[in-house]
C-alpha cells in the first residue's frame, strides 16, 4: 500500500528564495535516500507563508528506512543545516496518506 508523506510548512514569507533553495536541494536527496518525491510547492496566490512537500513510499516500513539513511545522508545533513541557519521554516506539520491506487500519479489523457 503506497503512503505519502504530507509536509506542510509554514516559511517565512521574506525567505522563499532560500525556502525554495531547500526544496531545490532535496530533489537530489530525497530519491537518492529511497522516497519518491511527488514535489515541493511554493506559495503563488493568496496565503504566502505555506508551502507542501510530497513524498510517496510503498509503505511506513519503508518510510522508516528512508528516515534512516537520511539521517546519515552528509547532503541530507548540509540541507537540514542550511534551513535552521536561514530560518526559512517557521514549522512543519506531517500527515501519512494511502493513496487511492487506480488515482495515483494519472496523466493527461488524449480526448475520446
Amino acid at each position: 500500500m503506497t503512503i505519502t508523506c504530507f509536509i506542510e510548512y509554514r516559511v517565512d514569507p521574506s525567505k522563499l528564495s532560500q525556502f525554495e533553495k531547500y526544496a531545490k536541494n532535496w530533489g537530489k536527496i530525497i530519491p537518492e535516500c529511497g522516497g519518491d518525491l511527488l514535489g515541493y510547492f511554493l506559495p503563488h496566490e493568496g496565503t504566502n507563508d505555506v508551502a507542501y512537500g510530497l513524498i510517496s513510499f510503498p509503505s511506513l516500513a519503508e518510510y522508516e528506512l528512508y528516515r534512516e539513511r537520511l539521517r546519515s545522508d552528509e547532503a541530507g545533513k548540509r540541507n537540514f543545516l542550511f534551513a535552521k541557519k536561514e530560518q526559512c521554516i517557521v514549522s512543519e506539520k506531517r500527515t501519512f496518506l494511502r493513496v487511492v491506487d487506480t488515482t495515483y500519479k494519472q496523466g493527461v489523457r488524449a480526448e475520446r
